[in-house]
């Protein structure tokens, strides 16, 4: 019988900024259906990760599968199947909410007919039905990374990455977006990359990657990573692995 393909296939990779190393010898896998925290603090290298994972930046060395397809040999067929909302908006601010979804669909080649059909489903998942004909800049910060959310999931992505995303989001807000997120990978069987520093965002997650320095220095479940540190808690256990490491956890 044929191995499972993971959803995500890291490699060795390293990517330095002159002489500094801003990613050094990175493996990790993120499993079919799973949803995969990466906790790192601020400069850690978390952003140039996605940035080579999304294909903005190549790496000095190492590589990248999605799905079994090597993103250097083919990265429009690795991305295909991605969903990514990036820490910083995207939106178009002058479009509305229904334009930039559409926009977004006529990107990625989906006829006309499904992509209706997937534009109505998500407008009514995030709860977006009443503004989808306000433009994008008439909204809250909160209701703005709900467009992006939709807009991730409505071409319906096999690996979703989220790239610090309730930065800037009051508590209510971020609560909401941690829930639909892990509601919509349970129901659909989406792959979830998720970084960020706030570990309570994602103490619920499959397993966990504490990336310090540019190095992953603790990849396992969260009661792995509590075995390790011997925290109480995933809180705990997060800023004594990364303080081992001598960079600050804030």
């Amino acid at each position: 019988m044929q191995a499972k393909v993971d959803a995500l296939r890291v490699a060795h990779l390293t990517k330095r900024y002159g002489a500094a190393k801003a990613l050094d010898d990175v493996s990790f896998t993120v499993a079919r259906g799973s949803v995969s925290a990466l906790l790192g603090p601020n400069g850690a290298g978390k952003t140039t990760l996605f940035q080579l994972l999304t294909g903005l930046f190549v790496p000095d060395s190492g590589s990248i599968e999605i799905f079994g397809r090597e993103f250097r040999e083919n990265p429009a067929a690795a991305l295909s199947g991605l969903g990514i909302v990036f820490q910083q908006p995207a939106l178009d601010l002058d479009l509305t909410v229904l334009q930039n979804l559409t926009f977004h669909t006529r990107l990625h080649g989906l006829p006309s007919r499904n992509s209706r059909d997937a534009i109505a489903r998500h407008l009514e998942r995030f709860g977006l039905q009443e503004v989808s004909g306000k433009r994008a800049r008439e909204l809250s910060g909160g209701m703005r990374r709900k467009v992006e959310l939709a807009r991730a999931f409505v071409t319906e992505p096999k690996l979703l990455l989220l790239d610090e995303p309730t930065q800037g989001l009051d508590p209510l807000s971020r609560h909401e977006l941690v829930s639909d997120v892990f509601a919509l990978a349970r129901e659909n069987g989406i792959a979830v990359l998720w970084a960020t520093h706030l570990v309570s965002e994602v103490e619920s997650a499959n397993d966990v990657l504490v990336l310090a320095r540019g190095r992953i220095v603790a990849h396992g479940s969260p009661a792995d990573l509590l075995g390790m540190s011997g925290a109480e808690n995933l809180e705990q256990a997060f800023l004594s692995l990364v303080r081992r490491t001598g960079q600050a956890a804030a």
